[in-house]
Formats: C-alpha cells, sequence, structure tokens
C-alpha cells in the first residue's frame, strides 16, 4: 500500500498588496491606516497572580489611556510539560535555571478570574482581549464574548490554534517574533480558512528586552504592504522611541508590556512600562500620528500670526526722488511687508519715483517707470 502525498502547504509567497488596507474594528473601535494608534497595554504575567492587583491594573492603564488591556489565557498544562529534560529548564536571561512548567504555573491567569476581569474593563471603559494557548482557552474566551484574539510570537507555527480562533469570528491579532516569511504566510492563510480575515499582524522581536537597535520598525510598512493588512508592533524594549517611530512609520498598534510597579518582583516587570510611562507613551504615540498629518505645501493655520516675519524688501536709508537704487538703499530684512525677496536685481538699478524714507516697505510704484 502507498502512503498517501501529504497536502502541499500554501505559497509562503505572498503578493504585494494593491488596494488600500482596511481597517479592522475590535469591539467597535477601528484599528487601520489613517485611525490613531491602538494602544494596547498587555498585562501578561505581572498580575503576580494576585486578583486584586490584576483589577488594580486595568484601573491604572485604562486611566494611563490604553485602547485596550490584554491577558495571556493559559494553564502550565496547556503550555508545557511537567518535566526537566532537555528543552524544559530555561537557559540564559531573566529565567534562567527555572522550569517552564514552574514559570508558566507562576504566570498563568487563572481561569475564574476572567469573568470579573471582563466585567471591569467594561465599567472601566476599556477594550479587554486576550492571547489564547490553546483551544480550551479560545472556549473560555469564546463564553466571554471575547472582541478578540491574539495570537502569541512562538504560537504563530500553530496553525490548529489560529484556526480555533479564527473560528471565532473575531479579528484575530498576530505577532511575528521569530516568525520567517514562511510562517507568517501560513498563519494568514490558517487565519483565512477560518475566520473573517480582519487580521493585524505585529511586528516583534522576541528579545526580553529587546535592544532598540534590534527594533527594527521599518519592518512594518513592509508587511502591510506585502501581507495586505493593517501591521503594527509588539514592543519589547525598554524606552518610548521604537513605539513613537513605528506610528511615525504607519504603526496601526502598539503594545507594550505594563505592571503597575518594577519594585514588585514579578515576571516580566524588568521589562514594563508603568503607569505614568504608559502614559507617556500614549500621549508621544498620539502625538506622532497626529504630526503626520497630509502631505501639503500650503501655509497652516498656526502660521498666520508669524507670517509677517518672513524677508522682504526695505528702504534702508532716506532716498532723494530720482536717485538710481542700489544695494545701500534698498535689501532684504525682516518684517514681510514688501516685496519679495527675488525682486531685488529688478528694483536695483532703478530710480525712486518720489523720496522714500528708511523703513518703508518697498512696492512697485515707488520706482519711476521706464522711459519710453
Amino acid at each position: 500500500m502507498t502512503d498517501t502525498p501529504a497536502a502541499p502547504e500554501p505559497s509562503a509567497t505572498a503578493p504585494s498588496a494593491t488596494a488600500p488596507i482596511a481597517a479592522v474594528t475590535i469591539a467597535g473601535r477601528p484599528v487601520g491606516p489613517g485611525q490613531p494608534p491602538f494602544l494596547i497595554a498587555e498585562m501578561s504575567a505581572n498580575h503576580g497572580r494576585d486578583l486584586g492587583r490584576a483589577l488594580a491594573m486595568i484601573d491604572a492603564f485604562a486611566e494611563a489611556g490604553a485602547d485596550a488591556v490584554k491577558l495571556q489565557t493559559f494553564t502550565p498544562d496547556t503550555m508545557t510539560l511537567d518535566h526537566r529534560g532537555p528543552g524544559f529548564v530555561v537557559e540564559g536571561g531573566l529565567w534562567h535555571g527555572r522550569t517552564l512548567y514552574d514559570l508558566y504555573g507562576e504566570g498563568s491567569l487563572p481561569w475564574d478570574w476572567h469573568p470579573a476581569l471582563f466585567e471591569r474593563a467594561a465599567a472601566r471603559g476599556v477594550i479587554l482581549f486576550s492571547a489564547p494557548f490553546d483551544a480550551s482557552a479560545v472556549a473560555l474566551l469564546a463564553e466571554l464574548d471575547a472582541p478578540a484574539y491574539k495570537i502569541a510570537s512562538f504560537e504563530l507555527v500553530d496553525t490548529p490554534l489560529i484556526e480555533a480562533a479564527a473560528a471565532q469570528g473575531k479579528p484575530l491579532i498576530l505577532s511575528t517574533g521569530h516568525a520567517s516569511a514562511d510562517d507568517i504566510a501560513r498563519a494568514l492563510a490558517a487565519a483565512r480558512r477560518t475566520g473573517s480575515g480582519e487580521i493585524v499582524l505585529l511586528h516583534c522581536v522576541s528579545g526580553y528586552p529587546t535592544p532598540v537597535d534590534q527594533a527594527n520598525v521599518s519592518t512594518i510598512p513592509h508587511l502591510a504592504r506585502t501581507y495586505g493588512v493593517p501591521a503594527g508592533l509588539s514592543d519589547h524594549t525598554l524606552g518610548l522611541g521604537a513605539a513613537v517611530a513605528a506610528v511615525a512609520l504607519g504603526a496601526v498598534a502598539v503594545e507594550k508590556h505594563v505592571t503597575l510597579s518594577r519594585e514588585v518582583d514579578t515576571l516580566d516587570a524588568a521589562f514594563s512600562l508603568e503607569p505614568a510611562e504608559f502614559a507617556q507613551l500614549a500621549q508621544a504615540c498620539r502625538d506622532a500620528h497626529a504630526a503626520l498629518g497630509q502631505p501639503t505645501l500650503s501655509a497652516q493655520a498656526s502660521e498666520a500670526a508669524s507670517a509677517a516675519h518672513r524677508r522682504s524688501l526695505y528702504v534702508t536709508a532716506e532716498v532723494a526722488q530720482g536717485t538710481v537704487l542700489g544695494p545701500d538703499h534698498v535689501r532684504s530684512i525682516r518684517p514681510g511687508h514688501g516685496l519679495a525677496p527675488r525682486h531685488l536685481p529688478r528694483v536695483l538699478g532703478q530710480k525712486a519715483a518720489r523720496n522714500l524714507h528708511k523703513g518703508e516697505p518697498v512696492a512697485w510704484d515707488m520706482l519711476a517707470p521706464d522711459p519710453d
């Protein structure tokens, strides 16, 4: 008996986007080109398995200007095995020597907290959604009518998980840390097989933290052009600069880890923003978006008061009628009520039509007409 050939995988080569990129809508909030950046406060493991702290984080980051707070929905058993064999113990970095099972146990958000967190977010007017890590987490979030689903970078290769989340018919946000072009194309194909097609890609570098010179935020417009979907940034750098640069390059969303205080020893606190810092990020990103505006070479309303300070031609000495005007008589200076400086060559060498006085703006009727 011969083996049945495996079905071919989706092509990893996506055509460049030619049509305008459409926004997606998350809980009524459009996320896409031309919209203010969608700012996501990533709670991650910084709840420290303290429900009071988790609720306080929703309060604090709603106040700090987040559009959304993001959770992670998993248990240690849905993430890994309770095992100390090769690959199951972290080597290097913040969590050196700890088993994956232990870490995920410490970082997991108890499932029975989810209703209270969704209720608090609704009361504070902030969107709440989560990253599920297996089908049971998707089912829990579906029961809570989660408005979107996030697929974490390390799960981008888990196409069955992507299909399960996409099948809920809500927007998907896909992070791309470690991902190749093939990985991204396969993930998008999986999402589109079962979902609505409302997808946001987040450029991500999965360094904890990421050095700012490795952020490579210029990837963001490349993702949008290549895959024809809105693109943003999942940012693990320590500062604000990468996020602001990303928005200037067209990022439609920025996700940043947050904590109430880095003094509290929760798993991700070391590379997370405190509320006041997130508020600065939110303002800076929104200012960056507002500053983009539209290409224009016309004067803006705010320039009206200073328009008079442009340079123009002025009489700089007392001049008798009939005097041939030279550089000692007329110069380009501020303010801007005289002829434009480009006319200086035409003015010099002309005769004064009348007595001219120092400080007069030059006008054409000051010049004697050329004789016929």
